[in-house]
């Protein structure tokens, strides 16, 4: 086993995602994702608590790169504008990362127990997201609504980015979904 290869991380999710394409999410076990990677499984829960894991470890990075660039945006700028600045440090985040998202999102799609995870994290973005407009001193309807607007920005954008076919960056799409949503916002 190539124990000692570096990115023994990376490898496992590589193999992971192999895998759950190839057999499917429930078919796959963990001795199966190590040895494709060349690693055992003792290696694997170093890295992950279990196989679900894989999928949803770069979520708490997600979540922080949102708060972060709400935390840092300037103090007069709109709760809507704020979040767009988590928005769009988000989507810099998923720059390269297009083909590991494509197939992330279709071995969660594939299963109802991953599909509940997907919405926990989300939600659990837009608490953080929420809590973080407060502690700028946005009300706390406003702060949730933002927050919430926000992640479905998001999740549309996202969707559209891993459509087949689809070439523009995330940030585009970002920007338009923005644009959307500020132009439903605004028709009277």
């Amino acid at each position: 086993m190539g124990r000692w290869e570096p990115d023994a991380r990376g490898r496992l999710a590589k193999a992971a995602l192999e895998l759950y394409g190839e057999r499917g999410y429930e078919q796959t076990t963990v001795a199966e994702i190590a040895k494709r990677a060349g690693l055992t499984e003792r290696t694997f829960f170093r890295h992950y608590a279990d196989k679900r894991e894989v999928l949803f470890a770069g979520a708490v990075e997600l979540e922080n790169l949102f708060v972060a660039a709400v935390t840092d945006a300037p103090g007069s700028e709109a709760p809507l504008d704020v979040v767009a600045r988590g928005l769009y440090a988000a989507a810099e985040m998923f720059t390269d990362r297009r083909e590991f998202a494509c197939r992330r999102q279709a071995v969660i799609m594939g299963n109802a127990e991953l599909r509940e995870r997907e919405l926990i994290k989300l939600a659990s973005l837009s608490a953080a997201l929420a809590d973080t407009l407060r502690r700028r001193g946005v009300a706390e309807s406003t702060a949730s609504l933002a927050a919430e607007a926000g992640v479905a920005v998001f999740k549309i954008a996202f969707e559209r980015w891993i459509a087949a076919g689809e070439e523009r960056t995330l940030a585009e799409l970002t920007r338009e979904s923005l644009d959307e949503l500020r132009a439903v916002t605004s028709a009277g």
